[in-house]
């Protein structure tokens, strides 16, 4: 009997050993889930423009890196919109973002590119009136230089790059062409707006919500000679997902007016408020950017990057062109195999043409 209690005692301290080891370990996991994170620091150029207001709050909200990120804003501007910057700064401060865990305003490209995680380049040289194509671009090559070398030498080793500002697939190249060290892979241009557009088209003309359309492509240049592709986009109707073309059963309109409406969506904003894109350009930065940190959100669902190109579908090497892509742990790839028709053949090639004669005309200005 007195070995019975004995092996039973036992057996509750092992009990007791199990629980009080097993609740430890819950305590410690729930622990780590409290662990802050490290700050990402992120530079807005151009921070005190439209879409550098815009775009400010909505990284220091959590809508660029998540809910949980915390991070750090470097924002960089002009001499002469140095007290509007400061402005911008002071509204920062008032709005006590939780995730806001520095703030640094500055005229000054070397000390906002210290350190610097991401960098989102909305700032650049509007084209004005009476401006030839060349005088714009040498502008922007001159900008675009500097803060190259500027990002070359101070930024962490792996900076993510997003150009915004126009030309924005040959200010991305220039960047990459001053700044060597930056792997090619991570410096991007902004074509998800041009996307989101389409996306938002084919929804009003189906009068389903955007999240039920996907797999719309922007193939090239951030330009009125872009082609907005949907032979591969699906959309859900009434529990079914079908092809878009499918759907909407009128090519003339898909292959004609949706196409210069993405197009020339700029100008008709333009034209409405009499300002250009703010608030969409910026949230398309925080998609593009969200996307490339975090992962593609669905299996089989594709976004567009203007990326430099490797020869895919049939496009020289050697320029930023928009592809359909896909994004996994911090890495975007490019999607194969897709079948692509004369139509879009020929749109493909005048978007890379363009690209190119962008690009002759970029690299005469720097000599």
């Amino acid at each position: 009997m007195e070995q019975e209690h004995i092996i039973l005692l036992q057996k509750i301290l092992v009990v007791l050993f199990s629980v009080a080891l097993f609740w430890k370990i819950i305590k410690y996991m729930c622990g780590l889930l409290n662990i802050e994170k490290e700050p990402v620091t992120v530079l807005v150029t151009g921070a005190a423009g439209q879409i550098g207001y815009a775009l400010v709050p909505m990284i220091a909200r959590g809508v660029m890196l998540g809910p949980d990120q915390p991070v750090i804003l470097h924002m960089l501007d002009i001499e002469p919109a140095a007290e509007a910057l400061n402005g911008v700064k002071m509204e920062l401060i008032d709005a006590a973002f939780p995730l806001l865990k520095g703030l640094v305003a500055t005229t000054d490209v070397v000390e906002a590119c210290k350190g610097v995680d991401i960098a989102v380049m909305v700032g650049g040289f509007p084209r004005k009136e009476g401006m030839e194509r060349k005088d714009v671009m040498t502008k922007n090559v001159s900008i675009y230089k500097a803060q190259a070398s500027a990002l070359e030498q101070h930024a962490a080793p792996d900076c993510k790059v997003l150009v915004v500002a126009n030309p924005a697939n040959t200010n991305a190249l220039i960047l990459k062409e001053f700044a060597p060290s930056i792997p090619e892979k991570n410096i991007t241009c902004l074509t998800r707006l041009d996307h989101n557009r389409a996306l938002g088209q084919i929804s009003e003309n189906l009068n389903v919500h955007v999240s039920e359309v996907k797999n719309v492509i922007i193939w090239g240049n951030h330009s009125s000679i872009q082609y907005p592709d949907v032979n591969h986009a699906t959309v859900i109707t009434t529990n079914e997902e079908k092809s878009v073309r499918d759907a909407i059963a009128n090519d003339n309109w898909l292959n004609t007016e949706f196409i210069t409406t993405v197009q020339q969506r700029g100008a008709a904003i333009i034209k409405a408020r009499k300002l250009s894109s703010a608030l969409s350009a910026a949230s398309a930065a925080c998609d593009h950017i969200r996307d490339w940190v975090l992962g593609t959100p669905k299996v089989g669902t594709w976004v567009s990057m203007g990326v430099y190109s490797d020869g895919s579908y049939g496009i020289q090497p050697g320029i930023i062109y928009s592809f359909p892509v896909t994004c996994e742990k911090g890495q975007w790839s490019i999607v194969k195999g897709l079948k692509i028709e004369e139509f879009s053949r020929e749109k493909m090639d005048a978007t890379a043409k363009e690209l190119m004669e962008e690009k002759t005309l970029a690299y005469s200005c720097l000599n």
